[in-house]
């Protein structure tokens, strides 16, 4: 099984409430920032900053995902675009990023309790996602959750210099 640990930061004090795993996550960011991220976004800045910057700007619906058997890190995921107002959040999109070892099985199990903790706790009715069409194993997942696709938004943006295509799927609260 997996759980969640929030990922904190207070960029005024440079302080990171967890810093033994902002360095992993760092680099796990970098290797698969292509999947996650556009030509735009960083916007100038260094990826380091940028992704500090996202953290410190998602907190706190920003969280490590851990492997309970090992107790390792095993990649983290978050919630962004959030609607809704201080008393009650309406939708949000989510967006994930694993180390290959856990992807399969336990990125599954992993989403299934992320989504339910999603509806159950924070009080969401949707959950969003948008995806790379060629991202399959992320495409299976969301289906697998029984999320349905949406929309097909063609060159959405810009990625590695190449005009990229959006797929948007979506799970909304069984009432």
């Amino acid at each position: 099984m997996s759980s969640f640990k929030p990922l904190l930061i207070n960029i005024e004090d440079k302080n990171f409430i967890n810093p033994e795993d902002l360095t992993r996550l760092f680099f796990l960011y970098l290797r698969y920032s292509k999947y996650l991220d556009d030509d735009f976004a960083a916007d100038g800045r260094s990826l380091l900053k940028y992704f500090t910057d996202n953290i410190n700007k998602l907190s706190p619906y920003f969280w490590i995902v851990f492997d309970d058997e090992t107790r390792k890190p095993a990649g983290f995921v978050y919630l962004d675009k959030i609607t809704g107002d201080s008393k009650t959040l309406h939708n949000a999109e989510v967006s994930a990023c694993f180390y290959k070892e856990f992807w399969g099985r336990f990125t599954y199990e992993t989403a299934k309790i992320f989504f339910n903790f999603c509806f159950e706790k924070l009080g969401l009715i949707k959950i969003k996602a948008q995806i790379y069409p060629q991202n399959f194993m992320v495409k299976t997942i969301l289906k697998k959750c029984g999320f349905k696709k949406e929309g097909y938004l063609k060159s959405e943006t810009i990625s590695g210099g190449k005009l990229q295509d959006i797929e948007l799927y979506s799970l909304i609260k069984e009432r």
